[in-house]
């Protein structure tokens, strides 16, 4: 069985972690993969929205920790994995299409980092979410850390890397972890989607990057790609098409250009 799962309907690709007896636990060599797999979307015009899962009962408990005593037990091979976990989270982050983290049951560490680099994360009332680093002597990565920043506070960024605990759903959206907590997020999730999936593709990848770019801090954003972004849209098929829809008082039919 393939340890990640991609499947794709009406514009929405869903890609499941597929390790369930390990509860999704992430190899190195799904870090990669999960890399490829993203920034292979973003070239695919009929992929306008990703839902990011876990099969089973689990988000993902994180790293594989089994595989650190062959693949970072040292500080050069923690840097290659470094890199590898940098690249997977860079490429969600940097796609210009939404995606969204569906969470059910145990989403700690690596997982958290899968999350986090996503646009939004919607939980079941199942949903766990931790960073245990402080348990195994590690320090979270800074991109990671900035994103756990932006959406929690300097205070609950604290509580969380600090303490390693484990939050439940309703106190984990308290702190800003989860957006929104469902009985079926799974659902949820395909209802939102399906909605931005109808929206202008060029509008949600010029206000993605410019919104990820300011909240990673000073020099996070290259303002002459975020103009090229609003030149691109001014420019484009899309815009006036979103004109002549408004004024045909009809949906309009965005094509990505």
């Amino acid at each position: 069985m393939k340890d990640i799962i991609v499947a794709k309907r009406d514009g929405i690709a869903r890609v499941a972690l597929n390790r369930p007896s390990a509860r999704n636990a992430v190899t190195l060599a799904m870090w990669r993969e999960l890399a490829d797999i993203f920034s292979h979307f973003a070239s695919d015009r009929d992929v306008r929205a990703i839902v990011l899962a876990g099969e089973g009962k689990d988000f993902s408990v994180g790293a594989d920790i089994s595989e650190f005593d062959n693949i970072r037990d040292d500080k050069r091979q923690s840097a290659t994995y470094e890199v590898a976990i940098d690249a997977c989270s860079g490429a969600i982050a940097a796609l210009g299409k939404p995606v969204i983290a569906t969470i059910s049951g145990y989403c700690l560490g690596g997982g958290c980092h899968l999350a986090l680099a996503c646009d939004f994360r919607f939980g079941d009332r199942t949903a766990t979410i931790g960073i245990p680093s402080a348990k195994l002597s590690i320090v979270y990565g800074v991109r990671s850390v900035q994103r756990l920043l932006a959406l929690t506070g300097v205070a609950n960024a604290k509580r969380i890397l600090y303490s390693a605990d484990r939050y439940p759903a309703e106190q984990a959206m308290s702190m800003g972890l989860i957006d929104e907590i469902h009985d079926d997020a799974s659902l949820a999730t395909e209802r939102f989607l399906t909605r931005l999936a109808d929206n202008a593709p060029l509008s949600i990848a010029g206000a993605k990057y410019m919104l990820n770019g300011l909240s990673m801090g000073a020099g996070g954003l290259d303002l002459a790609v975020a103009q090229q972004l609003v030149d691109v849209a001014s420019d484009s098929n899309d815009f006036r098409e979103g004109r002549r829809a408004f004024a045909e008082k009809r949906a309009p039919r965005f094509r990505g250009e």
